[in-house]
């Protein structure tokens, strides 16, 4: 056996091993990626937070909570087809985990004490809600509003409903990241904007241009 391994040694298969398992080790620990749908009034403020937010590799505004064919402004604008207004958010968790991202989503993003409604709009499209892809999400959401209720964060409280993710439908493009496109909109400096400050005041070390 001695004489096997001095003889694979010669010939270089334990080194090109060891540059195998060297380059395919970084290859296998890179980071994975992880989504979540949040929903909580109109989606362009919320999505302009998390377009700010570190860790986040992509926010994206949408309809979740209802079919795939009334999955559409105009008809989400009704407020009858099980839709809400959403934002899937892509994250790295080990850049920026998901209990973090929700305690943005709860005292940044929304006000999750307000029921069907948020500031000037009102309809179940603009519910408070969390649309969990796994039971560990689900328990994440859970955990954090238990937690926020403990420490009386809110003086009222929090009606934010769990549903289980059926699907998410991008919304047109026109509403994609419509609060950078659109700085100067009346409803954007005063609905959205205080949101991107209070971000950068709370959470600075999560703040990103």
């Amino acid at each position: 056996m001695r004489e096997y391994i001095k003889k694979m040694i010669k010939i270089g298969v334990f080194a090109n091993f060891a540059l195998a398992i060297c380059l395919i080790i970084p290859v296998h620990g890179q980071p994975t990626t992880e989504s979540i749908v949040l929903a909580g009034g109109c989606f362009w403020g919320m999505e302009s937070v998390f377009d700010h937010t570190k860790g986040v590799i992509a926010a994206v505004a949408g309809y979740a909570g209802g079919q795939s064919d009334s999955a559409n402004y105009n008809m989400v604008s009704g407020g009858d087809t099980g839709h809400a207004e959403s934002v899937k958010v892509t994250f790295d968790p080990q850049k920026v985990s998901l209990s973090q991202l929700l305690d943005v989503y709860f005292t940044v993003a929304h006000n999750p004490t307000e029921l069907n409604y948020q500031g000037p709009d009102h309809g179940k499209q603009y519910r408070s809600t969390v649309f969990y892809a796994t039971p560990e999400q689900r328990k994440a959401v859970q955990a954090k509003i238990t937690e926020l209720t403990a420490r009386h964060v809110f003086a009222k409280p929090i009606v934010t409903t769990m549903e289980p993710l059926k699907g998410f439908y991008p919304a047109e493009d026109y509403h994609q990241h419509y609060a950078e496109k659109h700085p100067l909109n009346p409803y954007i400096l005063i609905n959205d904007a205080p949101k991107l400050s209070k971000l950068k005041s709370t959470y600075h070390t999560l703040y990103k241009e």
